[in-house]
């Protein structure tokens, strides 16, 4: 990721700031506010503003005055009663902003997560960058054979050469037409006097979805949690795992005592239906149980089982 000098010198700005607040101030997040933070090749995460901290959660749980209790061991358990029961509304008090840069493809699937407020770079107004994603080529997989959406096994050799050169030169010709289209160049600079640009609504179209968009994205704590839930997960796309796990470590910073229930309960833990708990009480027991018995499909038999470290159970 390569910043502009504009960008460089907009960020050494925001960081020099010195404000004196009597809101809630959390130092770890504090040390990165406004740094951009590298993603893939050319994106990355920046936190912009954020508003709360554990305490906020205590306060708002307990609707009280001031902060919560002088023993944090008191607040870290309330907040992982609250975790544990799914009591979600205090983590709604807490807020956070981020400013981030990533491929368009990765946008389209980030916006399905409908609960956070967002603005986007406008291609209407402005031109995009000349930057587009390639991943690298451990990351360039063929589609898995058992799974519609997933990657199965790594490219190699000159297939994998292959793709990547047909990345690269399809996204370069699709902007150098944009540029021509625009009759002007991303620097701003005019291609020909004698010309009359497309529209910049239009001419957008024929970008590919490699290319770097930006937004401002801002949510509240409960559902930045949902977010991380599913897209720091194994099983999400690398793509937009890479951003999720650098907002988790920003998590982690702003609110510790919640990212530690959080870790424990939602990313460690494990939900069991009321047939997979049937299931695990006779196996504890020693009782003998079988799939056909339990009431679960094959599917679910097995996910119970891996969830359980019981390997030598799956079917």
């Amino acid at each position: 990721m390569k910043l502009t000098k504009e960008q460089s010198e907009e960020i050494k700005s925001q960081q020099s700031q010195n404000n004196k607040t009597k809101r809630v101030v959390v130092t770890d997040l504090e040390n990165i506010l406004y740094e951009a933070i590298p993603a893939l090749d050319h994106g990355f995460v920046r936190v912009v503003d954020y508003m709360g901290d554990d305490t906020s959660i205590v306060q708002a749980a307990r609707v009280s005055y001031g902060k919560g209790t002088k023993q944090v061991s008191t607040d870290a358990g309330l907040i992982k009663y609250l975790m544990r029961h799914w009591h979600s509304t205090p983590f709604e008090m807490c807020e956070i902003k981020y400013h981030i840069k990533l491929p368009i493809f990765i946008a389209r699937q980030w916006i399905r997560h409908r609960t956070a407020n967002v603005n986007e770079y406008s291609a209407r107004y402005s031109i995009l960058d000349k930057e587009f994603y390639l991943p690298t080529s451990e990351n360039l997989a063929a589609q898995a054979t058992s799974n519609r959406q997933g990657r199965g096994d790594v490219l190699e050799g000159t297939q994998a050469k292959e793709v990547l050169e047909l990345l690269k030169n399809d996204a370069e010709r699709t902007y150098s037409n944009y540029e021509t289209m625009l009759n002007e160049r991303y620097d701003g600079s005019t291609i020909d006097s004698n010309k009359k640009g497309l529209a910049r609504e239009l001419a957008r179209m024929n970008l590919t979805l490699n290319t770097y968009t930006q937004w401002y994205w801002k949510t509240d704590l409960l559902n930045l949690m949902n977010f991380l839930r599913l897209r720091a997960d194994h099983h999400a796309q690398y793509e937009i795992r890479v951003y999720a796990d650098i907002m988790l470590d920003t998590l982690k910073r702003w609110v510790p005592t919640t990212y530690e229930a959080f870790m424990d309960y939602r990313v460690g833990g494990t939900e069991v239906s009321a047939k997979g708990n049937v299931v695990i009480q006779k196996l504890i027991k020693g009782e003998d149980i079988s799939l056909e018995s339990s009431g679960l499909s094959k599917r679910e038999w097995n996910e119970l089982m891996l969830a359980f470290n019981l390997e030598d159970k799956l079917i």
